[in-house]
């Protein structure tokens, strides 16, 4: 099963330069290749409003949004950016929420962009028929913090994949007495929206580097992987410098009231779908500030050199952690094979420290927002039966999600506390 998905259709990645390349560039050109009308598109009345479940626990979700810049590396996909740019959000429970309005679920301009390509990261999703800039969460934009340290999870979303879809279980585990930072990795993710441009970014947006399987090509999986290491780490770093009462946007945005006293970083979960799942488990091995990991349905093999080859192990599958290690996936999983073949090495190592589950029914997206929209889709005539059950599974969402919420939100709790 890939991380994403090819773009067939789509034009080859344009090099980004220091001209700026607006944001009707980037949906004019993907919408002439696919055939679809640019006006069209642009002008698509919201035919059906997406809904998030909402939150389960008794706390009130707040939510904040990081532009994050580490000076020390530069980024591996466009070698005109000389820093690692990151945009984040985080949740947290919230002391109260008045006069602080629910926050969307995708940036307006992150969703017009989002909309146009996502039919080609995820086939059988609509060209047209939804405004997926409407999703609202259940968070309130900048909501004071409540006072009291919450453990931390840090979210590394699938290969492609926009943080925002992460955001459904990241509100509930906030609701519950988490602080969760969800992680773009742009050049990697589908579509990224940051603050303002830069002398070398000359846009608002960056949208994904990816035009095949990065699984296809062990290089650009390879710094895939390593590249969204570096940057949990370094998220991590900045929760840390919060913590000690500094601002890590490097904008100097001003902070929501009492943010830096309500997280712990001694008390760190890190958890990921896909390739974010590869991505945790190996920064839990390197990384000794991260106490607990679930990798949700993550290989932890490199590609092999050629097609059908098997590939090296990461170190964590070869060598164990010393940390408690979630292996979750589903039974739709198509390279079910190539899995195990990775999975086994990682569940026998003694101590017990590396479980497994599995979700019964369920395809490989079913751990993210699409577990909730693709029926919703489907009931609206928007996606077919088939193409829903390739993206998440025949699984109703009134079991995946709570499933999947209370199995993330359990572990971590008996690990880190609350």
């Amino acid at each position: 099963m890939s991380h994403v998905h090819v773009y067939p259709d789509a034009p080859g990645p344009a090099r980004p330069s220091r001209r700026a390349v607006t944001v009707s560039a980037v949906l004019g050109a993907f919408l002439v290749a696919s055939g679809a009308d640019v006006a069209a598109a642009r002008t698509a009345s919201a035919d059906i409003l997406l809904r998030l479940p909402a939150p389960t626990g008794p706390h009130p979700v707040g939510l904040t949004t990081w532009y994050l810049v580490d000076r020390s590396r530069r980024d591996p996909w466009d070698g005109t950016i000389p820093v690692r740019e990151l945009v984040a959000t985080v949740f947290y429970p919230a002391r109260g929420v008045r006069r602080h309005p629910p926050a969307p679920q995708l940036a307006p301009v992150a969703a017009a962009v989002f909309g146009a390509l996502a039919p080609y990261q995820h086939p059988g999703l609509p060209v047209a028929g939804v405004d997926w800039a409407a999703t609202m969460t259940h968070a309130h934009q900048d909501a004071p913090a409540a006072p009291a340290r919450r453990p931390v999870l840090l979210h590394s979303p699938g290969g492609g994949d926009p943080r925002g879809f992460g955001a459904g279980l990241a509100q509930d585990l906030a609701s519950h007495g988490f602080v969760v930072v969800t992680v773009d990795h742009p050049g990697d993710a589908l579509v990224v929206e940051f603050p303002g441009t830069t002398e070398y970014r000359g846009d608002v947006v960056r949208t994904t580097a990816f035009r095949e399987d990065p699984r296809s090509n062990p290089a650009t999986f390879d710094t895939m992987i390593s590249t969204r290491i570096a940057d949990l780490r370094f998220v991590l770093d900045q929760v840390e410098v919060l913590a000690g009462g500094g601002n890590p946007d490097a904008t100097g945005r001003v902070l929501p009231t009492g943010l830096a006293r309500a997280v712990d970083p001694r008390r760190v979960g890190v958890y990921g779908h896909s390739a974010g799942g590869t991505a945790v488990a190996q920064a839990t091995y390197d990384d000794r500030r991260m106490d607990a990991a679930i990798d949700l349905e993550g290989y932890l093999d490199h590609p092999g050199e050629r097609p059908g080859e098997p590939g090296r192990l990461f170190p964590v599958a070869e060598y164990g952690v010393n940390r408690p290690l979630l292996l979750w996936g589903t039974d739709g999983f198509p390279d079910r094979a190539g899995m195990e073949r990775s999975w086994q090495p990682m569940l026998a190592h003694p101590g017990g420290w590396t479980r497994r589950r599995e979700l019964r029914d369920a395809a490989h997206w079913a751990f993210t927002d699409f577990a909730a929209f693709a029926p919703q889709l489907q009931a609206a005539g928007l996606m077919t039966a088939d193409a829903r059950t390739a993206l998440v599974g025949a699984i109703e969402p009134t079991r995946s999600v709570p499933t999947v919420r209370t199995g993330v939100r359990e572990f971590f709790a008996c690990h880190l506390g609350t």
